[in-house]
């Protein structure tokens, strides 16, 4: 309204100058979205830096004069240039000093270890490392801008002669993208830059300052999508503690130990306590609950805490003012060969002072020497003085590499009559001489710029290396299944009528412990099975007749049943595994009639086969009413196999004869040396097939032994372990050893005559320093020992059989020393092998050698007797004769139908029953399948 109370006018008001927001919100949002990535977030490739890094560098150069500064005054100089605050700007300098390679720092900083931060910016100091001032900086290969204000100069980037960003890394969250590049090793980016320019094929993988284990099979050369995965070390102190040596990156001491405890508190480990006693190294105490293996809690550990983590890298960088998305050596490639063309415009900087240098000196010479200052003493104009000097040169104009301009000339009359007077022929043409040297090399050096600049990486792993080794040990780790490590922190109960499960029904039956995160397999009695996940309380259906928990893949577990079909109501039996499945599906073990149900179950946890005894209805026309049966005559098929008849007639009762022996045989067990694992996946080693009382033999590198079992869960850490074999009593332990107290090898041979489990016992001597060098189980090993050569003779190498060096002792025996201990290798070699013992030779007996035993004799058949083969004939007459008229039909019909099988799911190999009465079946088949 107007002051009279009038509307304003809509063209005077401005109202039709309206903009859509829809078109503001993208220009606007674009323009916000591409500041955030170019100038705050993500790194350049060409110094690997971002903005506010870049000014935090430039300001400490400016400020540089040999002495630290406090952070505070290099907070302020850099606020000259980045317009952001002083918070980010002290954020960055302290991450960049906690990296330890382009800042030397003095004070509280704080520890990437322990997350503790670094001290105020007025109480700690820092200033530019040698190796920071050497490949950061030169105003000469500068490309330079205004600042913010336009009161300074700040470089666009820096001429950085290193892959920089590879070295420290970086992290950054961005609008709409972020990036991850994770830190390498120094010394590996050296040495792979190199191996670029000598036209090598190279490979990196990240290095932390925190340590720690890296697994980088899934690396993907930083792409996105690839990832890697880091552990603390973790060692085993004692049965009753294990100890953190490192931590992985990105995590703290303080951030681990928690996630322990809450690990323990939930359930998933059991533990005592956890001490830090973390110092100038990283040690963690965690003390184990009483009878818990610290195996087990050691992949726990890796589990369910942050002794474990996955990173996921994500390589994005500024090329050319845009974001790319790209792979680690594809970075170092190109900051490699920005080292070369930085290089190489150096010494093209560095030429062409030097040919001024010698064209000035040069000038100097001739006006001083031919005495052309004299020349201008008559002259009346300063015009007259630069043309009289410009012809008084002009015959030596030929041997300068460019024109003479009055510039030079100018520089001339500069010269003072003092410097005249005092000028040093010979002085100069010793610096001459000098520059041309220094020239000649510049120029050789240009033409061989790739030699020069191998030469200039070699120079700084030279000078900055010392120290900065991988502090990551590389490793391939295995998958824990988080279902076997779990601790059982709960009990699982069951209510089979009205078809509950969980670990909340305390007052009902309980069936086992659990862990909350385990899958329960059900079986009910109509034919069902069902996998859940375990939970306080959940209905699974009624009439239960077994539940447990389920372990995926076990391939040992094996589950023997016996259903009625209800719609033929014949009696099925079945053997049969189940390795995976989908949770909270039905599966149907029946033929899925109506009515059916399951008579006979057990759950076999080594694929036991028992005996069971079957009771027919006393109504039925079976005219066997009982009869036994053997489930290690069926074949361990899938769950949906219909299985064998076992009777067509209604069924009584089922009962237990006799408790079965696995059906499976022993475990073929292999080792692989690089994870320091067993497995059952073929990797690595094949140890052998492993029965129930079998054990294992662990030899360390420190000289001791170890008996273990064959658990999956069994660690043997690959840089402590010499050798890994199945543990047999009759195979002796030769082993060779330093002892440092009496400075001699030894070399023993011995049985382990011990028999406790998990428990090392040394076998070489205690003094310190003492090593073992080899070990065998080999019963014949071959030894080869090279000897150096000397003033008398030449390099030899001469071949040992051990049984003849050493007898088989005690394994506290000391062992017989080491012919000539002088020697450059010592090596096993093939072993012999072990002779065949030939058999006492027996007379009569064919089998022993007795010629006598092969002629033709009486009563022979096998020797040809006919008399003995027609006996033998009518005797195998009368077996089968007696064997038919002992032999029952217990059905009335002969139709021999009962061992059909479901064709779409069993294999054709399984036997099939034979009709009962033929001549040449086997009656314990017919009673196995047969009522």
């Amino acid at each position: 309204m107007d002051e009279n109370g009038a509307a304003p006018d809509v063209e005077d008001s401005g109202l039709h100058d309206k903009l859509p927001i829809s078109g503001l919100y993208e220009n606007w949002f674009l323009d916000y979205a591409s500041y955030v990535i170019l100038e705050r977030a993500v790194p350049a490739i060409e110094d690997g830096l971002k903005p506010v890094q870049r000014r935090i560098m430039h300001a400490l150069n400016e400020m540089d004069d040999g002495r630290f500064n406090k952070v505070a005054n290099v907070v302020g100089s850099s606020m000259q240039y980045h317009p952001h605050g002083d918070a980010s700007i002290y954020d960055a300098i302290v991450n960049i000093g906690q990296k330890e390679l382009l800042f030397d720092t003095q004070g509280n900083w704080g520890d990437i270890r322990t997350g503790d931060g670094a001290a105020a910016a007025r109480y700690i100091e820092v200033r530019l490392s040698r190796f920071g001032k050497e490949i950061v900086f030169n105003d000469d290969t500068t490309e330079w801008q205004l600042s913010y204000d336009g009161r300074k100069r700040e470089p666009i980037t820096l001429p950085v002669k290193f892959p920089l960003l590879l070295s420290l890394g970086v992290e950054g969250i961005a609008v709409g993208l972020s990036t991850k590049i994770l830190p390498h090793n120094f010394c590996e980016l050296i040495e792979a830059s190199i191996s670029i320019l000598q036209g090598k094929d190279v490979t990196i993988y990240p290095d932390f300052l925190t340590g720690g284990l890296v697994d980088v099979s899934n690396y993907n050369d930083g792409h996105r999508g690839g990832k890697v995965r880091v552990r603390a070390k973790i060692e085993e102190e004692d049965k009753k503690m294990l100890v953190i040596r490192d931590i992985p990156f990105g995590t703290t001491t303080t951030s681990l130990i928690e996630s322990v405890i809450k690990a323990n508190d939930a359930g998933k480990i059991k533990i005592k306590k956890v001490v830090d006693n973390t110092a100038a190294d990283v040690e963690i105490q965690v003390h184990l609950a009483t009878g818990v293996s610290p195996d087990i809690t050691m992949d726990a550990l890796y589990a369910f805490t942050e002794c474990e983590v996955s990173i996921s890298p994500n390589a994005c960088i500024i090329i050319a003012e845009k974001p790319h998305f790209v792979g680690v050596t594809e970075i170092l490639k190109y900051n490699t060969q920005q080292t070369v063309h930085l290089l190489q415009r150096e010494l093209e900087i560095k030429r062409l002072a030097l040919l001024e240098k010698i064209l000035y000196g040069s000038l100097e010479k001739i006006f001083i020497e031919n005495r052309i200052y004299r020349d201008i003493e008559e002259c009346e104009t300063f015009e007259a003085v630069i043309r009289t000097i410009d012809k008084g040169l002009e015959p030596y104009k030929p041997q300068f590499y460019r024109e003479i301009t009055d510039d030079d000339i100018v520089e001339l009359t500069e010269i003072r009559i003092k410097r005249i007077s005092k000028y040093d022929g010979f002085k100069a043409d010793e610096l001459m001489r000098k520059w041309q040297e220094d020239l000649a090399e510049t120029e050789d050096n240009l033409a061989h710029i790739t030699r020069f600049a191998i030469e200039y990486f070699r120079d700084l792993l030279k000078k900055y290396g010392k120290g900065r080794g991988r502090k990551t040990e590389i490793r391939a780790f295995n998958q824990i299944s988080a279902n076997i490590v779990a601790a059982n922190n709960q009990k699982l109960y069951v209510n089979r009528a009205e078809g509950f499960i969980g670990y909340g029904l305390k007052k009902d039956e309980y069936v086992m412990d659990c862990s909350d995160i385990d899958d329960v397999i059900v079986f009910r009695g109509d034919g069902c099975c069902v996998v859940t996940k375990v939970q306080d309380k959940v209905f699974v259906g009624k009439d239960i007749i077994h539940c447990a928990v389920f372990l995926k893949n076990d391939e040992r577990k094996v589950y023997n049943l016996v259903y009625v079909d209800g719609k033929t109501g014949v009696s099925y039996a079945k053997r049969f595994q189940v390795t995976a499945v989908t949770r909270d599906r039905e599966y149907d073990l029946t033929q899925g009639t109506p009515k059916s149900k399951i008579t006979y179950f057990t759950a076999n946890d080594n694929g036991e086969a028992e005996i069971i005894t079957v009771n027919l209805q006393a109504q039925s026309k079976a005219k066997v009413k009982q009869f036994d049966y053997n489930f290690a005559e069926l074949l361990i098929k899938n769950r949906s196999a219909m299985g064998n008849i076992l009777t067509k007639y209604p069924v009584r009762k089922l009962t237990l004869k006799q408790a079965g022996r696995s059906t499976l045989g022993g475990v073929d067990m292999w080792f692989d040396p690089i994870i320091g694992r067993l497995n059952r996946d073929e990797r690595g080693e094949y140890l052998g097939n492993f029965g129930p009382t079998d054990n294992i033999v662990v030899i360390y590198k420190d000289g001791s032994y170890e008996l273990t079992n064959f658990d999956l869960t069994n660690h043997y850490e690959p840089h402590e372990v010499l050798l890994v074999k199945k543990f047999d009593t009759k195979l002796p332990i030769t082993a060779i050893y330093y002892d440092a107290g009496q400075k001699q090898h030894f070399i023993k041979r011995f049985n382990i005559e011990t028999s406790s489990l998990d428990k090392k016992f040394l076998f070489i001597s205690d003094s310190k320093n003492s090593k073992l060098i080899l070990a065998s189980t080999d019963i014949r090993p071959r030894l080869e020992i090279v000897y150096p050569k000397t003033a008398q003779k030449e390099q030899s190498t001469e071949e040992y059989l051990v049984e003849e060096m050493v007898d088989i002792r005690g394994w506290r025996a000391q062992g017989n020393r080491i012919p000539n201990d002088k020697f450059k290798d010592i090596r096993w070699l093939e072993p012999l092998t072990v002779p065949v013992e030939e058999p006492e030779v027996v007379a009569g007996d064919p089998a022993a050698g007795d010629p006598a035993a092969g002629d033709p004799a009486a009563g022979d058949p096998a020797a040809g007797d006919p008399v003995s083969e027609e006996v033998a004939d009518e005797s195998a007459d009368d077996a089968a004769n007696a064997f038919e008229e002992n032999t029952v039909d217990p059905e009335e019909d002969e139709d021999g139908g009962d061992s059909s099988d479901d064709a779409d799911s069993e294999p054709k190999g399984e036997p099939k029953p034979k009709k009962e009465g033929k001549k040449g079946s086997d009656p314990k088949s017919q009673l196995g399948l047969f009522e």
